[in-house]
């Protein structure tokens, strides 16, 4: 298994770059010298990151298939947090802690698309188990926009074991299930809580479901009778965000 990966994309390398990541090497396309390629160039000399200059159809060989925007870095992959390590985060900060914990989600752009908004609304992590789980590559981390450099992202082995602990803690388990027995608006986040998503195509397993302190959905009056999983987690997450906002 390779100890690298490849960053591609303006807004994604700057991140890394910002965040600190490790990387090893900086490519750009010779010749490209806007504005925010040269930001990057100047982002990477500050840090001693060296850089080749390539022809463009080098980098598209480099990268075949990216929206390179014209760079790519060469960097360690991202890191696992610990979830222990996360709490007491969250606990030195005052926080009441927010995790969201995804059951099945394979798709590498719902991933991305989670991670950022979760990184927006606040969370302290996202939990995502050891399988069935789209792997944390830099097709996420570009969909995240960068998120990914940012946001605690815990791998988890048994999901019902990990949300029985949590609860022991003190954590409200939050389903997202389209026959959930309340809507979302009626639900109280205000407390500790761990907001579980499931895939589109099975949402939540079975044994999880029942592991799960209450089930919320979202309101359909439409035709269509579900949403992408990613618009449908930022729902529930930005509900999360205006409850603790009107208590605070």
């Amino acid at each position: 298994m390779s100890t690298e990966c490849i960053i591609t994309g303006r807004n994604s390398v700057t991140e890394a770059l910002r965040a600190g990541r490790a990387i090893t090497k900086l490519y750009l396309a010779a010749g490209n010298d806007t504005q925010p390629l040269q930001r990057i160039r100047d982002m990477a000399q500050d840090k001693g990151i060296p850089i080749e200059e390539i022809p463009l159809k080098a980098l598209n060989r480099l990268v075949p298939g990216s929206r390179h925007q014209g760079v790519a870095a060469v960097a360690a992959p991202v890191a696992y947090a610990d979830l222990t390590d996360v709490l007491a985060q969250a606990a030195e900060a005052g926080r009441t802690p927010f995790l969201v914990l995804l059951d099945g989600i394979e798709d590498v752009h719902n991933l991305g698309a989670i991670i950022r908004t979760a990184e927006c609304a606040g969370a302290d992590a996202v939990l995502l188990p050891k399988r069935r789980s789209a792997p944390l590559n830099e097709t996420v981390g570009k969909t995240s926009a960068g998120a990914v450099e940012y946001l605690p992202v815990v791998q988890i082995g048994n999901i019902a074991q990990t949300l029985r602990k949590l609860q022991k803690r003190g954590f409200w388990v939050i389903g997202a299930d389209m026959d959930g027995e309340t809507d979302y608006f009626h639900s109280s986040l205000t407390e500790p809580i761990v907001l579980v998503i499931g895939s589109e195509g099975r949402g939540i397993s079975h044994l999880v479901k029942e592991t799960c302190d209450v089930l919320v959905q979202i309101p359909m009056f439409g035709h269509v009778n579900s949403l992408n999983a990613s618009v449908a987690a930022a729902l529930l997450m930005y509900e999360v965000v205006r409850q603790r906002q009107a208590v605070v």
